[in-house]
Protein backbone atom coordinates (compact mmCIF):
# COMPACT_ATOMS: atom_id res chain seq x y z
CA UNK A 1 0.00 0.00 0.00
CA UNK A 2 1.08 3.60 -0.21
CA UNK A 3 1.38 6.57 2.26
CA UNK A 4 -1.02 8.89 -0.01
CA UNK A 5 -4.31 5.67 1.02
CA UNK A 6 -3.89 7.39 4.85
CA UNK A 7 -4.91 10.49 4.44
CA UNK A 8 -7.91 11.86 5.73
CA UNK A 9 -8.80 15.53 6.68
CA UNK A 10 -8.29 15.94 10.42
CA UNK A 11 -9.92 19.16 11.80
CA UNK A 12 -7.22 20.91 14.47
CA UNK A 13 -9.84 21.07 16.88
CA UNK A 14 -10.42 17.12 17.38
CA UNK A 15 -6.48 17.03 18.12
CA UNK A 16 -7.05 16.72 22.27
CA UNK A 17 -5.22 19.10 24.74
CA UNK A 18 -6.50 17.37 27.30
CA UNK A 19 -7.70 14.03 28.88
CA UNK A 20 -11.13 13.16 29.62
CA UNK A 21 -11.62 13.90 33.58
CA UNK A 22 -11.65 10.18 34.35
CA UNK A 23 -9.50 7.90 32.96
CA UNK A 24 -12.10 5.15 31.67
CA UNK A 25 -14.86 7.74 30.96
CA UNK A 26 -12.73 8.57 27.23
CA UNK A 27 -15.55 7.38 24.65
CA UNK A 28 -14.79 4.38 23.11
CA UNK A 29 -15.73 3.21 19.24
CA UNK A 30 -15.99 -0.28 18.67
CA UNK A 31 -15.11 -2.46 15.48
CA UNK A 32 -16.47 -5.91 15.36
CA UNK A 33 -14.55 -7.48 11.58
CA UNK A 34 -16.26 -10.38 11.34
CA UNK A 35 -19.62 -8.42 11.20
CA UNK A 36 -17.89 -5.29 9.99
CA UNK A 37 -20.16 -3.03 13.02
CA UNK A 38 -19.37 0.20 14.08
CA UNK A 39 -20.37 0.92 17.31
CA UNK A 40 -20.17 3.81 20.23
CA UNK A 41 -19.39 3.46 24.10
CA UNK A 42 -17.97 4.91 27.18
CA UNK A 43 -14.14 3.10 27.53
CA UNK A 44 -15.06 1.23 30.99
CA UNK A 45 -17.73 -0.66 28.62
CA UNK A 46 -14.32 -2.36 27.45
CA UNK A 47 -15.35 -5.04 30.21
CA UNK A 48 -18.32 -5.85 28.48
CA UNK A 49 -16.35 -7.65 25.87
CA UNK A 50 -13.76 -10.00 28.07
CA UNK A 51 -14.19 -12.98 30.29
CA UNK A 52 -12.41 -15.28 32.74
CA UNK A 53 -8.64 -16.26 30.93
CA UNK A 54 -8.80 -13.71 27.82
CA UNK A 55 -5.46 -11.82 27.92
CA UNK A 56 -4.73 -7.90 28.09
CA UNK A 57 -0.93 -7.56 26.98
CA UNK A 58 -0.01 -4.18 28.83
CA UNK A 59 3.10 -2.09 27.98
CA UNK A 60 4.52 -1.22 31.76
CA UNK A 61 7.20 1.53 30.64
CA UNK A 62 7.52 4.78 32.44
CA UNK A 63 7.42 7.88 31.01
CA UNK A 64 10.55 10.01 32.63
CA UNK A 65 10.76 14.03 32.19
CA UNK A 66 12.45 14.10 28.72
CA UNK A 67 11.99 17.82 28.05
CA UNK A 68 14.88 20.23 29.07
CA UNK A 69 15.52 23.80 28.85
CA UNK A 70 19.27 24.71 29.26
CA UNK A 71 21.07 27.66 28.41
CA UNK A 72 23.69 28.17 25.62
CA UNK A 73 27.52 29.35 27.36
CA UNK A 74 28.78 32.97 26.83
CA UNK A 75 25.39 33.97 24.79
CA UNK A 76 22.94 32.52 27.50
CA UNK A 77 20.48 31.23 24.80
CA UNK A 78 17.86 28.87 25.96
CA UNK A 79 17.64 25.82 24.18
CA UNK A 80 15.21 22.82 24.69
CA UNK A 81 17.41 19.77 25.16
CA UNK A 82 14.53 16.58 24.37
CA UNK A 83 16.66 13.37 26.00
CA UNK A 84 16.03 10.37 23.72
CA UNK A 85 18.17 8.11 24.46
CA UNK A 86 20.79 6.80 27.57
CA UNK A 87 23.98 5.75 25.58
CA UNK A 88 26.21 4.74 27.88
CA UNK A 89 25.27 5.05 31.98
CA UNK A 90 29.01 5.41 33.08
CA UNK A 91 29.66 8.65 31.03
CA UNK A 92 26.35 9.77 31.06
CA UNK A 93 26.10 9.87 27.14
CA UNK A 94 22.55 10.80 25.63
CA UNK A 95 21.14 11.09 22.63
CA UNK A 96 19.35 14.13 22.29
CA UNK A 97 17.04 16.77 19.93
CA UNK A 98 17.97 20.44 20.59
CA UNK A 99 15.97 23.29 19.56
CA UNK A 100 17.05 25.31 17.80
CA UNK A 101 20.03 23.11 16.39
CA UNK A 102 21.73 26.08 14.18
CA UNK A 103 22.64 27.37 17.53
CA UNK A 104 24.39 24.37 19.07
CA UNK A 105 27.94 22.94 17.49
CA UNK A 106 30.01 20.37 18.70
CA UNK A 107 32.33 21.78 21.81
CA UNK A 108 29.03 23.99 23.16
CA UNK A 109 28.14 23.80 27.15
CA UNK A 110 24.48 23.83 28.19
CA UNK A 111 23.76 24.81 31.70
CA UNK A 112 20.25 23.44 33.19
CA UNK A 113 18.58 24.75 36.04
CA UNK A 114 18.96 28.30 38.17
CA UNK A 115 21.86 27.74 40.09
CA UNK A 116 23.43 25.88 36.61
CA UNK A 117 24.51 23.10 38.45
CA UNK A 118 24.13 20.50 35.68
CA UNK A 119 26.15 21.03 32.89
CA UNK A 120 26.32 19.25 29.22
CA UNK A 121 29.03 19.78 26.91
CA UNK A 122 27.95 18.91 22.97
CA UNK A 123 30.32 15.63 22.04
CA UNK A 124 28.69 15.28 17.96
CA UNK A 125 26.15 16.05 15.52
CA UNK A 126 24.32 13.18 14.80
CA UNK A 127 21.29 14.66 12.33
CA UNK A 128 19.81 17.94 11.76
CA UNK A 129 18.35 18.05 14.97
CA UNK A 130 20.06 15.82 17.08
CA UNK A 131 23.57 15.58 19.26
CA UNK A 132 25.02 13.43 21.60
CA UNK A 133 25.67 15.29 25.08
CA UNK A 134 28.03 14.20 27.80
CA UNK A 135 26.73 15.16 31.10
CA UNK A 136 29.19 16.84 33.13
CA UNK A 137 27.87 15.62 36.64
CA UNK A 138 30.24 15.02 40.26
CA UNK A 139 27.67 12.54 42.35
CA UNK A 140 26.02 8.92 42.08
CA UNK A 141 24.08 7.97 39.14
CA UNK A 142 20.75 7.45 41.00
CA UNK A 143 21.03 11.43 42.12
CA UNK A 144 21.90 12.22 38.31
CA UNK A 145 18.99 10.67 37.44
CA UNK A 146 17.30 12.39 40.88
CA UNK A 147 18.31 15.76 38.78
CA UNK A 148 17.33 15.02 35.76
CA UNK A 149 13.53 14.53 37.08
CA UNK A 150 13.81 17.53 39.00
CA UNK A 151 14.82 19.90 36.26
CA UNK A 152 13.23 17.70 33.47
CA UNK A 153 9.53 18.25 32.22
CA UNK A 154 6.37 16.32 31.12
CA UNK A 155 7.25 15.32 27.71
CA UNK A 156 3.56 16.44 25.89
CA UNK A 157 3.64 16.11 22.54
CA UNK A 158 4.59 19.24 20.19
CA UNK A 159 0.92 19.69 19.59
CA UNK A 160 -0.05 20.20 22.45
CA UNK A 161 0.57 24.07 22.68
CA UNK A 162 -0.05 24.78 25.90
CA UNK A 163 2.04 24.74 29.07
CA UNK A 164 2.60 21.65 31.04
CA UNK A 165 0.52 21.35 34.30
CA UNK A 166 1.07 19.79 37.43
CA UNK A 167 -1.97 17.10 36.44
CA UNK A 168 0.07 16.07 33.46
CA UNK A 169 2.60 14.14 35.35
CA UNK A 170 0.33 12.27 36.78
CA UNK A 171 -2.23 11.47 33.33
CA UNK A 172 0.22 11.45 30.80
CA UNK A 173 1.17 8.11 32.64
CA UNK A 174 -0.84 4.28 32.71
CA UNK A 175 -1.60 3.52 36.16
CA UNK A 176 0.72 0.32 35.57
CA UNK A 177 3.80 2.00 34.43
CA UNK A 178 7.10 0.52 36.28
CA UNK A 179 10.20 0.68 33.81
CA UNK A 180 11.43 4.07 33.46
CA UNK A 181 12.71 4.47 29.73
CA UNK A 182 10.16 6.34 27.51
CA UNK A 183 9.97 9.51 25.93
CA UNK A 184 6.11 9.20 25.18
CA UNK A 185 3.53 7.13 26.70
CA UNK A 186 1.51 4.30 25.38
CA UNK A 187 -1.81 6.46 25.40
CA UNK A 188 -3.81 3.17 24.99
CA UNK A 189 -2.95 2.13 28.28
CA UNK A 190 -3.84 5.80 29.58
CA UNK A 191 -7.51 4.58 29.49
CA UNK A 192 -7.47 2.20 32.72
CA UNK A 193 -8.48 3.47 35.89
CA UNK A 194 -7.61 1.67 38.90
CA UNK A 195 -11.34 0.31 39.26
CA UNK A 196 -11.88 -0.71 36.08
CA UNK A 197 -8.78 -3.05 36.37
CA UNK A 198 -10.13 -4.07 39.40
CA UNK A 199 -13.16 -5.51 37.54
CA UNK A 200 -10.99 -6.87 35.13
CA UNK A 201 -9.35 -8.99 37.53
CA UNK A 202 -12.74 -10.00 39.32
CA UNK A 203 -13.74 -11.03 36.05
CA UNK A 204 -11.02 -13.37 35.33
CA UNK A 205 -8.80 -11.52 32.73
CA UNK A 206 -5.44 -11.97 32.90
CA UNK A 207 -2.65 -9.18 32.63
CA UNK A 208 0.50 -10.16 30.10
CA UNK A 209 3.12 -7.27 30.76
CA UNK A 210 5.78 -6.49 28.52
CA UNK A 211 8.02 -3.81 28.22
CA UNK A 212 9.27 -1.37 25.10
CA UNK A 213 10.42 1.92 25.74
CA UNK A 214 8.67 4.42 23.30
CA UNK A 215 11.02 6.42 21.32
CA UNK A 216 10.21 8.96 18.97
CA UNK A 217 10.72 6.76 16.14
CA UNK A 218 6.86 5.56 16.64
CA UNK A 219 5.81 9.00 15.69
CA UNK A 220 8.89 9.64 12.83
CA UNK A 221 6.73 11.20 9.77
CA UNK A 222 6.50 8.53 6.59
CA UNK A 223 8.29 10.83 4.07
CA UNK A 224 8.09 7.99 0.81
CA UNK A 225 5.09 7.15 -1.22
CA UNK A 226 6.38 3.59 -1.27
CA UNK A 227 5.95 2.15 2.73
CA UNK A 228 7.91 -0.70 2.21
CA UNK A 229 11.04 1.93 1.96
CA UNK A 230 10.23 3.60 5.36
CA UNK A 231 12.52 2.43 8.44
CA UNK A 232 11.56 2.94 11.63
CA UNK A 233 13.76 3.81 14.66
CA UNK A 234 15.03 1.36 16.99
CA UNK A 235 13.30 1.03 20.18
CA UNK A 236 13.96 -1.03 23.17
CA UNK A 237 11.61 -4.00 23.89
CA UNK A 238 11.56 -6.59 27.18
CA UNK A 239 9.18 -9.58 26.90
CA UNK A 240 9.43 -11.89 29.57
CA UNK A 241 9.15 -15.60 30.41
CA UNK A 242 5.39 -14.37 32.88
CA UNK A 243 4.09 -12.50 29.44
CA UNK A 244 5.22 -15.40 26.95
CA UNK A 245 3.26 -17.61 29.39
CA UNK A 246 0.14 -16.02 30.02
CA UNK A 247 -0.19 -14.96 26.12
CA UNK A 248 0.76 -18.80 24.86
CA UNK A 249 -1.90 -20.08 27.59
CA UNK A 250 -4.55 -17.66 26.21
CA UNK A 251 -3.59 -18.74 23.10
CA UNK A 252 -3.86 -22.41 23.60
CA UNK A 253 -7.51 -21.95 25.10
CA UNK A 254 -9.06 -19.69 21.92
CA UNK A 255 -9.23 -17.12 24.12
CA UNK A 256 -9.37 -12.97 23.66
CA UNK A 257 -5.72 -11.98 23.43
CA UNK A 258 -6.00 -8.28 23.06
CA UNK A 259 -2.79 -5.63 23.03
CA UNK A 260 -3.22 -2.12 24.70
CA UNK A 261 -1.82 -0.32 22.39
CA UNK A 262 0.56 -0.29 19.03
CA UNK A 263 3.36 -0.46 21.21
CA UNK A 264 2.26 -3.51 23.10
CA UNK A 265 1.51 -4.98 19.32
CA UNK A 266 4.96 -4.04 18.25
CA UNK A 267 6.63 -5.96 21.16
CA UNK A 268 4.67 -9.28 20.78
CA UNK A 269 4.73 -9.27 17.06
CA UNK A 270 8.62 -9.03 17.28
CA UNK A 271 9.00 -11.97 18.95
CA UNK A 272 7.12 -14.59 17.36
CA UNK A 273 8.45 -18.50 17.34
CA UNK A 274 8.01 -20.94 14.02
CA UNK A 275 5.07 -22.46 16.00
CA UNK A 276 3.26 -18.46 16.54
CA UNK A 277 3.55 -18.64 19.84
CA UNK A 278 5.23 -15.86 21.67
CA UNK A 279 8.48 -16.12 23.32
CA UNK A 280 10.72 -13.94 25.74
CA UNK A 281 12.66 -11.35 24.33
CA UNK A 282 14.92 -8.57 25.50
CA UNK A 283 16.34 -6.74 22.78
CA UNK A 284 15.36 -3.64 20.13
CA UNK A 285 12.60 -3.54 17.72
CA UNK A 286 12.15 -1.63 14.63
CA UNK A 287 9.53 -3.46 13.01
CA UNK A 288 6.93 -1.70 11.07
CA UNK A 289 3.65 -3.34 10.60
CA UNK A 290 1.23 -2.11 7.25
CA UNK A 291 -1.27 -3.59 5.47
CA UNK A 292 -0.77 -6.81 4.18
CA UNK A 293 0.20 -8.09 7.28
CA UNK A 294 -0.84 -11.22 9.48
CA UNK A 295 -0.83 -11.20 12.95
CA UNK A 296 0.66 -13.80 14.66
CA UNK A 297 -0.14 -12.86 18.60
CA UNK A 298 -3.17 -10.54 19.57
CA UNK A 299 -6.81 -11.50 17.83
CA UNK A 300 -8.03 -8.16 19.47
CA UNK A 301 -6.88 -4.51 20.01
CA UNK A 302 -7.34 -1.69 21.93
CA UNK A 303 -5.80 2.12 19.94
CA UNK A 304 -5.87 5.56 20.06
CA UNK A 305 -7.19 7.54 17.34
CA UNK A 306 -3.87 8.75 14.86
CA UNK A 307 -3.26 11.11 12.96
CA UNK A 308 -3.34 10.88 9.41
CA UNK A 309 -0.10 9.28 7.24
CA UNK A 310 0.97 8.14 10.72
CA UNK A 311 2.69 4.33 11.08
CA UNK A 312 0.10 3.95 13.66
CA UNK A 313 -2.66 4.21 11.76
CA UNK A 314 -0.96 1.97 9.11
CA UNK A 315 -0.73 -0.85 11.58
CA UNK A 316 -4.61 -0.37 13.10
CA UNK A 317 -5.65 -0.56 9.20
CA UNK A 318 -3.31 -4.27 9.25
CA UNK A 319 -5.03 -5.51 11.98
CA UNK A 320 -8.57 -3.95 11.51
CA UNK A 321 -9.18 -3.97 8.13
CA UNK A 322 -8.19 -0.97 5.50
CA UNK A 323 -11.41 -0.43 4.39
CA UNK A 324 -13.51 -0.59 7.95
CA UNK A 325 -10.66 1.26 9.96
CA UNK A 326 -11.04 4.33 7.41
CA UNK A 327 -14.79 4.35 7.13
CA UNK A 328 -14.55 4.32 11.48
CA UNK A 329 -11.83 7.22 11.27
CA UNK A 330 -14.63 8.85 8.74
CA UNK A 331 -17.50 8.32 11.60
CA UNK A 332 -14.91 9.51 14.52
CA UNK A 333 -14.20 13.02 12.65
CA UNK A 334 -17.77 13.31 11.57
CA UNK A 335 -18.99 12.66 15.68
CA UNK A 336 -16.23 14.64 16.60
CA UNK A 337 -13.98 11.52 19.30
CA UNK A 338 -10.90 13.34 20.20
CA UNK A 339 -7.64 12.14 18.64
CA UNK A 340 -4.14 11.74 19.41
CA UNK A 341 -2.51 10.88 22.93
CA UNK A 342 -4.99 12.63 25.36
CA UNK A 343 -7.96 11.50 22.49
CA UNK A 344 -10.69 8.52 22.79
CA UNK A 345 -10.13 4.98 22.35
CA UNK A 346 -10.52 2.28 19.57
CA UNK A 347 -10.98 -1.48 20.44
CA UNK A 348 -11.52 -4.19 17.40
CA UNK A 349 -12.17 -7.45 17.89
Amino acid sequence: MKLSQFGFELPPELLSEYPADNRDESRLMVLDREKGTIEHKIFKDVIDYFDDQDVMIMNNTKVFPARMYGNKEKTGAKIEVFLLRELNRESLLWDVLVDPARKIRIGNKLYFGEDESLVAEVIDNTTSRGRTLRFLFEGTYEEFKDKIRELGHTPLPKYIKREVEPADEERYQTIFAKHEGAVAAPTAGLHFSKQLMKRLEIKGVNFAECTLHVGLGTFQPVEVEDLTKHKMGSERVIVPQSCADLVNEGKAKKKRVCAVGTTSVRSVESSVSTDRTLKPFDGWTNKFIFPPYEFSIPNALITNFHTPHSTLLMMVCAFGGYDLVMEAYEQAVKEKYRFYSYGDAMLII
